[in-house]
């Protein structure tokens, strides 16, 4: 049996990044429902951080590099997504969102994605609701109920808040591998990867 392939995409910019630690108690969630089953499970984490260049230059050349084409097949080759980003005037960052304009709008349907952000207030957690699920609903994917805010103070140490973090993050992450363990698995997934010039063409607005 082949094993199950996750991917996280943390747009966080800083090192160390709250978005990545995110992503990764997400990931860790996820596997470890799926490998309670007995299923070998492959995470692979994307940090956007690192394809900045490459992205910026789709933007303006229409094709990929090497690496983000291959950061954009690891995505859309996954049997789960996982994709955090940290919030910009109240939404997803510009980061975040040119990654998925290189995606094919059609390589992530009906693929199981879970929805996270991370920002310094709670105020900004609407962001889940209001930006990232229609944006993944446009992409046809399959958002899973629960999705998770984690603001600076939700990071303390001790019980109260923190305990409350934890708690999502394990939900969420055994929706995702429940999700992901009832999906079958398609011989058409992976690979998809749309030149920015041919997504203008497509909108005439080239």
């Amino acid at each position: 049996m082949e094993p199950i392939r996750l991917a996280a995409v943390s747009a966080g910019l800083g090192r160390p990044s709250a978005t990545r630690l995110l992503a990764d108690r997400l990931a860790e969630a996820a596997r470890a429902r799926l490998a309670a089953d007995g299923r070998e499970v492959r995470v692979r984490v994307v940090e956007l951080r690192d394809l900045a260049g490459d992205i910026a230059n789709n933007l303006v050349t229409g094709f990929p590099g090497p690496a983000l084409r291959e950061a954009v097949e690891a995505v859309t080759g996954a049997d789960g997504l996982i994709a955090v980003t940290p919030v910009f005037t109240a939404s997803y960052s510009g980061l975040f969102k040119s990654f998925f304009d290189v995606v094919d709008k059609d390589a992530l349907r009906g693929k199981p994605v879970l929805v996270a952000a991370t920002g310094g207030t709670a105020r900004h957690s609407l962001v889940l609701d209001h930006a990232m699920r229609p944006l993944f609903a446009y992409l046809r994917a399959l958002v899973v109920p629960t999705g998770v805010y984690a603001a600076s103070e939700d990071w303390g140490g001790g019980d109260g808040q923190a305990g409350e973090l934890s708690g999502r993050i394990r939900r969420a992450g055994e929706e995702l591998a429940d999700l992901v363990a009832a999906r079958p698995r398609s011989a058409e997934d992976g690979g998809a990867v749309t030149p920015f010039a041919e997504q203008l063409a497509a909108l005439g607005l080239d």
